[in-house]
């Protein structure tokens, strides 16, 4: 084989061989879910994340309620001039 074409599989091939092992890897995790251990303290970390969330959302929608009534509180004061 040629030296150029040897370098340049080396150079182009190398790097798809690794990629696709990566992928592969990382499909094989994803199919076997790794240790039951890992999988239920994702879960809780998850289950957390999604609670703090909920709870943001419902203090940010309170404080939107208040702005709109300070707001509209504001408009209706400025029709009574």
């Amino acid at each position: 084989m040629h030296g150029g074409i040897f370098l340049i599989l080396l150079i182009f091939g190398l790097p798809l061989v690794i990629v696709a092992g990566f992928f592969l890897i990382w499909g094989l995790k994803i199919i076997t879910g790794g240790p039951p251990q890992k999988r239920e303290k994702d879960q809780a970390d998850e289950t957390k994340l999604i609670q703090e969330l909920y709870q943001g959302l419902s203090k940010m929608e309170e404080r939107i309620e208040a702005l709109e009534t300070i707001l509209l509180d504001r408009e209706r004061k400025d029709d009574g001039k």
